[in-house]
């Protein structure tokens, strides 16, 4: 059995089992999980986000997107422990790039602050990384996925742009430009990041693959922003994910057959871990 995947703690021998976290009735891990949380005036949302977050994370670390609302306080009110990093620049790449660096965790697991995303599917994407995976990405298309929250437009883009980039650095991957990922914190040695928009999913998803590193799709269910406006500017955020994809696809394309095989796991369903 892995060292890093055993039975749930109550069925461990006492003298072991406080090295592993129980994360279902019969899955326990040794990996501390951090999550990471970019946030600019969310504090409306941030009661959603935080009630589906498992308990058997390991820390929370919210980058501050220099608000002016209270998100800030209701996240300290939410969660005492949460680590509050404050975002010296602009921008959701730059702040998860500043959360990244701060995390103490083996896995790091990325969450929007908008409500979108279901906490509950974070034991789906630290099950692929114990199995196995470098990077456990999420997708809205993936069978099992989904999403409420796509325009039109917005879901032709997404599909054109990830047959670009599946074509260009042979991935197989069935959506691209989704922000609930997962992966171990060394993987961030081998990706280097270093844009500040929306892109940076985008360069996390082609990085990964240059890498080598082992990917693996986890279907997931986007909901609609529960309140607020979304900074997501479709024209404007998707020519910067295409310029991402023709600056990365001259160098470093990984041959097939190796790492970076992608497989698709079943999704946990919506509030499985409370």
């Amino acid at each position: 059995m892995s060292a890093f995947l055993r039975p749930a703690a109550s069925e461990e021998d006492p003298e072991t089992s406080g090295r592993y976290r129980p994360v279902t009735s019969h899955f326990a891990i040794a990996p501390p999980v951090s999550v990471v949380i970019p946030a600019m005036n969310e504090a409306e949302n941030l009661p959603y986000v935080f009630k589906t977050l498992p308990d058997w994370i390991h820390e929370v670390v919210l980058v501050d997107g220099n608000s002016t609302d209270d998100t800030v306080r209701v996240a300290r009110d939410l969660y005492p422990e949460v680590k509050v990093v404050e975002q010296l620049g602009k921008g959701k790449g730059d702040a998860l790039i500043t959360g990244f660096a701060a995390c103490t965790g083996e896995i790091i697991v990325m969450v929007d602050a908008d409500g979108s995303a279901d906490g509950g599917e974070i034991v789906s994407y630290v099950s692929a990384l114990v199995g196995g995976a470098d990077f456990a990405k999420g997708s809205r298309f993936a069978n099992g996925g989904g999403t409420d929250d796509m325009t039109l437009i917005r879901k032709l883009g997404n599909r054109v742009l990830t047959s670009m980039v599946n074509h260009k650095f042979g991935a197989r991957y069935t959506d691209l430009c989704y922000g609930y990922n997962a992966f171990w914190k060394h993987c961030l040695d081998e990706i280097a990041l270093d844009c500040a928009g929306f892109e940076v999913e985008t360069l996390m998803n082609i990085r990964v693959v240059k890498a080598g590193l082992r990917v693996q799709e986890i279907p997931s269910h986007e909901f609609v922003r529960i309140h607020g406006t979304s900074n997501l500017r479709a024209v404007r955020d998707g020519l910067r994910v295409l310029k991402v994809i023709l600056r990365e696809r001259g160098t470093g394309r990984r041959s097939p057959g190796g790492r970076g095989t992608l497989a698709i796991a079943p999704t946990a369903s919506r509030g499985e871990v409370s």
